[in-house]
C-alpha cells in the first residue's frame, strides 16, 4: 500500500501490520500535524512513487492519488470517492468547511491544480465511482465515464434488536457540512429526544443552540454506538454526502432513516420502505418529516434485507469481477 504520509500513532493499531510505503512527504518536519501546509507537494509525492513492479494499480482517492504514474503495461483503476471538492466546487467547499483563510489564500493556485488534476485523470484507465452522484461529477470534471460500485458496509456487525428506545439518533463528526445544526434546531423545537454520538469543532456551538431534549454523548466505543443504533426509533441523516455509510449501518440494524433528499441518500434509502426524506435543508422541513414519522410503518427485517445489498461481500465480488474484466483487456501501445 502506497500513500502520501503515514502516522501510525494516529491510526488503528491494525494498520501498523500492513506493508505501508509513504512518499517523501513523510520525512518532512511538521507534516503529520499540519499536512494542509504541504498541499502543493502532493502531486509530486504521488508522481514520484515507484510502481514499476505491478500489473494492476488500484488508486483510492478524493484528491491526488489518481495522479500516480504507472508503467504502460499496467492497468490503473481509480476508485474515486469524489473529484477534489476544493478544486471543482471551491466556493461551496470553503463555505461549508468554514475556511476563512482559504477564501483569499488558495484561489491563485486553484486553476494550476485543476490543470494538473485533469492531466492526472488522463492517466487512469478505468474510473469507478462510489455513487451515481460521484459518477456525474467525474463526467463533469474529467469528461470520463465511470462504473458505480457502492462502498462496503459491514452489515454483519449489526443485528435487529427486539428492544426499542424512545430516542432518535445521529452518529457523526460534528463539522459544518454534516448539517447537524438542522437536527439540533428541529428536535429542540419539537421537544423530542435526539442523542448525538460523535465530536468535532462544532460541538460547542451545537450545544449552545440545543434544547433540553438533545443529548451529546461524545465519542463512544464501537460496541456502545452499535447498541444505541440498534435500539433507536430512527437514524437522522441531515447532510448531503457523496454516499454515506452510517445510514446503511442503521438499516443493517433494521432501523429506518430520516434523510435529506440529496446525494448518496437517494441511492441507499427507499422512501416509505426503509425511511423518509425531507426535501429542504431547513429545520422546518426536517421537523415536518419527523412529525410524520410512524414506527409501525416500517418492517425492520425488510430494512435489513435492503441493507444487505450493500454488504462487504457484495462489494468484494463486484470489485473482483471488474478487475478480472479490465485486466483481461489489452492496453493500446503507447
Amino acid at each position: 500500500m502506497y500513500t502520501s504520509i503515514f502516522w501510525p500513532q494516529a491510526l488503528p493499531a491494525a494498520y501498523r501490520e500492513w506493508d505501508i510505503r509513504p512518499s517523501f512527504l513523510n520525512r518532512l518536519p511538521l507534516i503529520h500535524r499540519h499536512h494542509q501546509w504541504f498541499l502543493f507537494f502532493y502531486p509530486q509525492a504521488f508522481e514520484a512513487l515507484n510502481l514499476s513492479d505491478y500489473d494492476l494499480v488500484l488508486s483510492v482517492t478524493s484528491a491526488f492519488a489518481h495522479g500516480v504514474i504507472a508503467p504502460p503495461r499496467t492497468q490503473h483503476i481509480c476508485y474515486c470517492l469524489t473529484p477534489a471538492r476544493f478544486l471543482w466546487d471551491y466556493r461551496t467547499y470553503v463555505a461549508r468547511e468554514g475556511l476563512r483563510l482559504a477564501q483569499w489564500a488558495l484561489p491563485p493556485f486553484v486553476n494550476q491544480l485543476r490543470r494538473w488534476d485533469q492531466a492526472a485523470a488522463g492517466r487512469v484507465d478505468h474510473f469507478v465511482a462510489i455513487s451515481e452522484a460521484v459518477r456525474q461529477r467525474i463526467k463533469q470534471s474529467y469528461g470520463r465515464d465511470a462504473e458505480v460500485i457502492y462502498p462496503p458496509v459491514d452489515a454483519q456487525r449489526f443485528q435487529v434488536s427486539t428492544e426499542r428506545g424512545e430516542y432518535f439518533l445521529i452518529i457523526s463528526r460534528l463539522v459544518p457540512y454534516k448539517r447537524i445544526d438542522l437536527a439540533v434546531q428541529a428536535f429542540s423545537r419539537l421537544n423530542l429526544p435526539l442523542w448525538i454520538i460523535g465530536d468535532g469543532r462544532d460541538r460547542r456551538a451545537l450545544e449552545a443552540m440545543a434544547g433540553p431534549s438533545v443529548r451529546f454523548l461524545g465519542r463512544l466505543s464501537d460496541q456502545e454506538a452499535r447498541a444505541h443504533l440498534e435500539r433507536c426509533r430512527a437514524f437522522i441523516f441531515p447532510g448531503e454526502e457523496d454516499f454515506g455509510i452510517a445510514p446503511l449501518e442503521a438499516q443493517a440494524a433494521g432501523r429506518p432513516v430520516i434523510a435529506y433528499a440529496r446525494g448518496g441518500a437517494l441511492e441507499t434509502v427507499v422512501d416509505g420502505k426503509t425511511g423518509l426524506f425531507f426535501h429542504e435543508p431547513t429545520p422546518e422541513s426536517l421537523a415536518r418529516a419527523v412529525s410524520g414519522f410512524e414506527d409501525g410503518r416500517f418492517d425492520p427485517r425488510a430494512i435489513r434485507e435492503h441493507a444487505l445489498r450493500f454488504d462487504r461481500a457484495v462489494f468484494q465480488q463486484r470489485l473482483r469481477d471488474l478487475i478480472r474484466e479490465k485486466c483481461g483487456q489489452t492496453k493500446p501501445a503507447q
